[in-house]
């Protein structure tokens, strides 16, 4: 017995008589309006996807239930890949990964190490009060005197602002301290962290959350 449909479309016990050909509709053969071949799903969709690439091509608009992603607002871009934005006047240091404003960079070592070699000499010509008033003076500004003679400023990014006096306090009093504990032995320690560190914190920059930026254009004083 064979297993090809009949004309109602059951299977038929009785083979076709000798010499008879099978109907068209055995399951042999395609019938392309009753059984599609498996292939004709697979080019009309290869064909689908060459006109959607045409229209995205050309700029012609996106078919239904593909809506259009919003614009990103006017000040505010994507500084690293976990999409954290950037505010207005910031752009994010690349060695350091912290947002800093623009027009300001991380201070270099060479410049860090000048100002504290700077402070003794500074100490000197002002007997010592001299430069204990003017550092009260300009901590409120984020800076300690050698800071200001050389375009520094201390910036906390944790809060994006300059350094207050406060913090400025802490830093100069706190981590001074902390840092002098053992003497040279701290002193080396704060000065490997300083040129190892991508953002070049000492240990009192440590204790005050500080970065010292390099701000030739003052523009953090505005």
């Amino acid at each position: 017995m064979s297993d090809y449909p009949g004309p109602g479309g059951e299977q038929d016990a009785v083979q076709p008589p000798p010499g008879q050909p099978y109907p068209q509709s055995a399951p042999t053969q395609i019938n392309p309006q009753i059984n599609p071949p498996p292939w004709q799903d697979q080019q009309q969709g290869q064909q689908q996807g060459q006109q959607y690439g045409q229209q995205q091509q050309y700029g012609q608009q996106q078919p239904p239930g593909f809506p259009q992603a919003p614009p990103i607002p006017a000040g505010y871009g994507y500084g690293q890949p976990g999409g954290q934005p950037v505010p207005a006047g910031m752009y994010l240091d690349q060695e350091s990964g912290l947002m800093l404003p623009q027009g300001t960079v991380l201070a270099s070592p060479g410049r860090r190490i000048g100002a504290f070699f700077l402070a003794i000499p500074l100490v000197i010509i002002t007997l010592g009060i001299g430069y204990v008033v003017w550092g009260l003076i300009v901590w409120g500004n984020g800076q300690t005197p050698a800071l200001q003679v050389l375009g520094m400023r201390c910036f906390r990014p944790e809060t994006n602002r300059v350094a207050g006096f406060w913090w400025m306090a802490l830093r100069e009093i706190v981590g001074r301290i902390l840092e002098g504990i053992l003497s040279i032995i701290t002193e080396l320690i704060s000065l490997i962290l300083m040129l190892t560190r991508p953002d070049r914190k000492t240990l009192h920059d440590l204790v005050a959350g500080t970065v010292v930026l390099h701000d030739p254009n003052k523009v953090l004083a505005q």
